[in-house]
């Protein structure tokens, strides 16, 4: 795995890029369009700061800085014109950080990472929502709350949904010992969980990179934030598997005296999502289901298509619940919202804004229309447009649009003309020769860019860089465009992604920091999810003429499997096999995650043709954590 850049490393790539007039004009009609004099939200998510950390760094036990609210100290009067002020207004709410009190007896940690972690006290001790993305942000977040509370213990956990800055933290709340604490999930959140972070993760790892902004140095001309919140801390990754499944809505459960009443909200902002009222408290968490802002229907990392139809539903049954005594709306993201007619005000515009997208989404794909036409087409209502909560800081109209209708219709648009399209390198290579040359294709992008048509511009530099990826011209000018794209971006992950890209033109493929498949995550898969590790793994033209089995028997489960290899496929079965395997490995479950991952175990005997076991290992591929985006 190749190395992880330091930030100081990004940092000596500070771009010095302006804005064009273009964007600039851009941002002063945004300004005058949009309700910047209501500042209601600056009001909201500054009530009841009760402290922020004496040193805003957070570091790991080799005192690595995994965490900095401090970076984003720059976030602080008007919107400059390397950025959209929309996002700019959004960054400079997310980047406040601190422990604040949502009511007596619940209180939120928010700013200390991507997400919020909240504390509801109980009899005894405090009850932990959602314990961010890293131990060491968690444990920092516990430590900030019990200095204004006090050293209660931790007597339940529990996590709304299955994304992983809601979990990711838990060893950092609650230590290995503390086996007796109840763990709380909607059910299905263990396969989500490991699952996501697994099978695509190194590919969803890489985009994450440009998602986020990882590599990016923060400032003005760089990452001001995603829109969900400020970005993501880079610690230690853990889990602490669920002992008590929530399986249907209405279903109760009391925890150190705090009663709570679960809604089930799967296939919504995650596979495995819940809603939790605290009827002692009246207040309702909406686990990531109502923030503010619109949230994706698929995210631009990768992720399975969500069900935005289902989410408005699941919003219009909150309401239906629970909008007739909530005092108070809180999510794992942004700031609560207070007094019962603005909680039930803001659910059903967000309410409003899903159903409003899938529902006009499908109806013009029910006109013919393709996603790309969709997404030029719908534009919001003006209610929806005004209110600073369904503003696409994070999500966006256009990529969500485009989202309902891949979950429908798919990637094929109809067109028989993109059924069989040439990959990029060979399309490029085509279009530079259709263009005139590469000195042509260059003329071209140049114009579009003095005249502000930065999409045709990247469009037309995208196939002579593709074409020519060392043609430093071509590049330059990329660059130049998305500098400019990204500085026109309200939504905070298009402008990670347009200048993430310029930066990868000007200086190469920058490492990754972002790491998948954790070993708390790796513990937690079955024997089947670790054996389709090693499937997907599996270089099927390097083996096709390979034939061979494997038997694993698991000895304190008591479960034998049989993998075999043939036809560039491995499958495995736990139905006994008349002929004996080339090799058998005994083995205790524990041990079968490092054998997977192809690190000697002492505590594995292996019985029959060892070379079978290297010629497994010869059939397959390293993930690449930094393979190229805007490059062959």
């Amino acid at each position: 795995m190749a190395s992880v850049a330091s930030a100081g490393s990004v940092g000596r790539m500070e771009n010095t890029a302006k804005a064009a007039d273009p964007v600039v004009a851009q941002h002063g009609q945004a300004l005058k369009s949009l309700p910047f004099h209501d500042e209601q939200d600056f009001a909201d998510a500054r009530r009841g700061l009760l402290g922020t950390l004496d040193d805003p760094r957070i570091r790991d036990d080799a005192g690595r800085v995994v965490w900095d609210p401090g970076a984003y100290a720059f976030l602080s009067g008007p919107a400059p014109v390397t950025v959209h002020p929309s996002l700019w207004r959004q960054s400079t709410l997310t980047a406040m950080h601190g422990l604040f009190e949502v009511v007596p007896g619940i209180y939120q940690a928010r700013g200390l990472d991507l997400s919020n972690v909240t504390f509801v006290e109980g009899d005894r001790g405090v009850l932990v929502i959602d314990p961010l993305i890293s131990a060491e942000t968690a444990a920092a977040a516990l430590a900030l709350y019990r200095r204004h509370r006090g050293d209660r213990p931790v007597t339940g956990l529990i996590y709304t949904h299955s994304h992983v800055d809601h979990f990711g933290g838990a060893r950092g709340v609650l230590p290995r010992h503390a086996a007796a604490v109840p763990v709380l999930a909607p059910a299905g959140f263990a396969a989500h969980a490991v699952s996501e972070n697994v099978y695509a993760g190194t590919a969803m790892g890489r985009r994450a990179v440009y998602m986020y902004g990882a590599t990016l140095p923060r400032g003005a001309a760089g990452q001001v934030g995603t829109g969900l919140g400020a970005g993501t801390s880079a610690g230690t990754v853990t889990l602490i598997p669920p002992t008590v499944d929530i399986t249907r809505t209405g279903q109760e459960e009391t925890v150190d005296g705090v009663r709570m009443v679960f809604q089930m909200a799967p296939a919504s902002e995650a596979p495995a999502e819940m809603h939790l009222w605290f009827p002692g408290f009246r207040a309702l968490c909406m686990a990531e289901n109502a923030t503010h802002n619109l949230h994706n229907i698929l995210t631009l990392r990768g992720a399975e298509v969500r069900d935005p139809h289902a989410w408005s539903g699941y919003l219009t049954e909150a309401i239906d619940l629970f909008g007739g005594e909530a005092e108070v709306v809180f999510a794992s993201h942004h700031w609560p919202t207070w007094g019962n007619e603005r909680v039930v005000e803001f659910l059903s515009v967000q309410r409003d804004l899903y159903a409003y997208l899938h529902d006009q989404t499908v109806r013009l794909l029910n006109q013919g229309l393709t996603g790309p036409e969709i997404a030029e087409a719908v534009a919001l209502p003006p209610a929806l447009e005004q209110a600073w909560h369904a503003r696409g800081n994070y999500g966006s109209v256009s990529h969500n649009v485009r989202a309902v209708y891949q979950r429908y219709l798919g990637f094929y648009d109809g067109n028989p003309a993109h059924l069989w399209p040439h990959p990029p390198v060979e399309a490029g290579r085509r279009y530079v020769r259709a263009m005139g040359g590469p000195d042509a294709v260059v003329a071209i992008g140049r114009d579009a860019y003095r005249q502000g048509d930065y999409r045709w511009a990247a469009e037309v530099l995208n196939h002579l860089v593709f074409a020519e990826p060392g043609h430093t011209a071509a590049r330059q000018l990329l660059a130049d465009v998305y500098d400019q794209l990204g500085y026109g971006a309200e939504n905070g992950t298009w402008r990670c992604e347009f200048l993430t890209a310029a930066l990868e033109l000007r200086h190469g493929v920058v490492p990754t920091p972002i790491t998948t498949g954790s070993p708390d995550l790796i513990a937690q898969l079955t024997p089947q999810q670790l054996f389709d590790t090693l499937a997907i793994r599996v270089n099927g033209p390097r083996c096709w003429g390979e034939h061979l089995t494997v038997d694993v028997d698991l000895i304190d489960a008591k479960e034998r499997w049989r993998l075999t290899l043939r036809n560039g496929v491995l499958t495995y079965t736990r139905k006994a096999q008349p002929d004996p395997a080339g090799v058998t490995l005994h083995l205790p479950l524990a041990a079968l995650p490092a054998l997977a991952a192809g690190a000697p175990d002492p505590a594995v005997t292996i019985e029959g043709d060892r070379s079978v076991l290297g010629r497994l290992r010869a059939a397959l591929d390293d993930p690449e954590p930094n393979f190229p985006i805007v490059t062959p």
